[in-house]
């Protein structure tokens, strides 16, 4: 393979494994994208490549400008990636909500981090209503670009590529879909791509169950990052899904730690409720169907939290 041009080449065509062990009986075959393969250990670096990209080809974003984002922490990452590359000073607003290892690799890649502080420490609608507020303030600033992902249509061509891959990984061999709503994007860009090829593909979104916006429920604070901001997000759209499954966050660390262990595949709490969703989803479907999900992001991501923070095996 010849070199690349620069890191983010990468990006993009990660590994599809089956699930083996964590996968009971009679369900049906589980596949998962490998998110973590990507050069910040998130699928978010897709949606940051789209994210400038766009914007630089059509004006709206110059060399010199800043880029600004709210984020929980992969995103921000990700665009810490991409601003590195391309040269653009990064502003993000942020949370001690997230884990310390996502704040430090924002940093440390380049990014200026301003903290907002949460209750107790977890997510909660008003934790992104303050953030979303800093850095629309902060987007006030002369040559600034905000990125705006909640809001940002340009997300979901980061997203299609990924639905492209799936279908040719599986042989064209999808029957269902499952994945965790945040901004919503990645769910829209996969499906997207996914009916083209396969218009009754059925499709399950997931929530925390701590806070069932979608199932027509009352917001809750909750520590699945990335996903259930507290209120519906402005891309989603309930005509896209057959089904939305709350998933408790204790359930998706606990599914979490037992892919690391079981599966020797390392992803964060979101992927734990991603497969938690498609197993039960999967025993309703039976054998002989393919439901394909994604583990998000790496678990090293995750290790000074409660997810991975254990000492029951330290001797």
């Amino acid at each position: 393979m010849p070199a690349r041009a620069n890191v983010l080449e990468t990006i993009g065509n990660t590994s599809l494994v089956e699930l083996r062990r964590v996968v009971p009986g009679q369900c049906a075959r589980i596949v998962v994208k490998v998110e973590g393969e990507n050069p910040t250990g998130s699928m978010k670096d897709r949606v940051a490549m789209a994210m400038i990209a766009r914007p630089e080809a059509d004006g709206r974003l110059s060399a010199g400008d800043t880029v600004v984002e709210y984020t929980g922490g992969s995103t921000g990452t990700s665009l810490a990636l991409v601003c590195a590359v391309k040269g653009y000073r990064l502003r993000i607003v942020t949370s001690t909500a997230f884990s310390e290892e996502k704040l430090t690799h924002m940093a440390a890649l380049g990014a200026e981090l301003t903290l907002v502080p949460s209750e107790g420490g977890k997510i909660t609608k008003q934790l992104i209503v303050d953030m979303i507020a800093t850095a629309r303030e902060m987007s006030l600033q002369p040559n600034t670009y905000w990125t705006d992902q909640l809001n940002n249509t340009d997300s979901l061509e980061g997203y299609i590529p990924l639905g492209e891959e799936i279908w040719k990984q599986t042989g064209g061999a999808v029957d269902a879909f499952v994945h965790a709503v945040g901004t919503s994007h990645s769910l829209r860009g996969v499906v997207t791509a996914l009916q083209r090829h396969n218009p009754r593909l059925a499709v399950v979104a997931v929530e925390p169950g701590e806070s069932p916006v979608l199932s027509g429920g009352r917001p809750g604070a909750h520590k699945i990052e990335g996903i259930g901001i507290g209120y519906v997000p402005p891309m989603w759209d309930p005509a896209l899904v057959d089904e939305v499954v709350a998933i408790p966050t204790a359930d998706a660390e606990a599914m979490a730690r037992r892919l690391a262990i079981e599966e020797g595949l390392f992803a964060g709490t979101s992927s734990g409720a991603n497969v938690l969703a498609a197993i039960e989803l999967g025993l309703r479907l039976g054998a002989g169907a393919t439901i394909a999900t994604l583990l998000v992001d790496s678990g090293l991501k995750y290790l000074s939290t409660g997810v991975f923070r254990r000492h029951d095996r330290i001797t």
